[in-house]
């Protein structure tokens, strides 16, 4: 058999292979075409055009991002997502971390209090959303504890604007917290012992062993926490909504709920699709930002 032959035999199998690979992929990408691809490319287009849920539609430009910056709504409502984002993150990231330290090998019964930490995770974010209405009004439960055992009145924490959107935030961490406290314990199981042996014998103990060394070789699984919980709380929709209808005024409204509000309220989509267009970016950005900076913090190997 010449060499031709066999590179002949080896090309036609090769062709076979991916018109196999091809058919075993097709659903994903007929999926993915019509489910991602086309309503991506429609929201570009519509942001281009004065686009009413019902009437003729039009081509205005980029008419609809300058309205985006004469909108009285806007640019609060990217200042809410943006401090919403830097008051979330390191709180959920950091207890998190915490949590999943302070579960280690010693701690008995520690799978049924990782399975308790997790139930908000799993639990709708409605029911989440009613507990947390009913603790937080003039009659819930925490300022029923505060008058009865210190005479203190609480404030009416969802109808003030200095708290509306701290209770958010305290209610979407104590929602996403065991999430996180997951992917960290998993990478923490994974620390080979030798390394923290070796480090116990030159004398590092404590804080000065999470430090120096668990942080360093678990920052792989801190990066893809942050870049993860970063990305979900830009996008923070329904607990605002559900917790404060982001009132009061717009106090506690984000940039998401903005955006359904034009859309599906005021039946402008092209604005909508353009203040979406908007929020890409701006996620787009700061992972960008988030992605250069790694080289300097994370360590991939041990």
């Amino acid at each position: 058999m010449t060499t031709t032959t066999v590179r002949s035999r080896r090309g036609s199998l090769a062709r076979v292979e991916a018109r196999q690979a091809l058919g075993f992929a097709s659903p994903a990408l007929v999926g993915l075409a019509l489910f991602t691809i086309v309503p991506v490319g429609l929201s570009v287009v519509m942001s281009f055009f004065d686009w009413p849920t019902f009437g003729e539609r039009a081509f205005n430009g980029g008419a609809n991002y300058a309205r985006l910056l004469k909108d009285p709504n806007f640019l609060p409502a990217l200042r809410n997502s943006l401090v919403f984002t830097v008051m979330y993150v390191p709180a959920n990231i950091v207890l998190s971390l915490l949590l999943a330290v302070g579960l280690g090998p010693r701690i008995r019964g520690r799978a049924a209090l990782r399975v308790l930490f997790f139930i908000p995770v799993v639990t709708p974010m409605v029911a989440n959303v009613l507990v947390w209405k009913m603790l937080l009004q003039p009659q819930g439960l925490f300022n029923g504890i505060a008058v009865s055992w210190f005479g203190v009145q609480l404030p009416n924490f969802l109808a003030d604007k200095q708290w509306a959107m701290i209770m958010v935030v305290v209610m979407s961490v104590w929602q996403g917290l065991g999430y996180n406290m997951l992917i960290f314990s998993a990478a923490l199981e994974q620390l080979p012992d030798s390394v923290l042996e070796a480090a116990a014998i030159d004398g590092a103990t404590g804080w000065r062993t999470i430090w120096s060394i668990v942080l360093p070789m678990i920052s792989p699984s801190i990066f893809f926490a942050t870049i993860m919980t970063m990305i979900t709380s830009l996008q923070v929709f329904a607990q605002p909504q559900l917790l404060t209808g982001g009132g009061p005024g717009n106090a506690t409204l984000p940039l998401v709920m903005w955006i359904y509000n034009q859309g599906f309220k005021f039946q402008d989509l092209g604005l909508a699709a353009a203040g979406a267009w908007i929020l890409f970016a701006l996620i787009i950005a700061i992972t960008a930002l988030q992605f250069s900076a790694q080289k300097k913090w994370v360590h991939y190997e041990h």
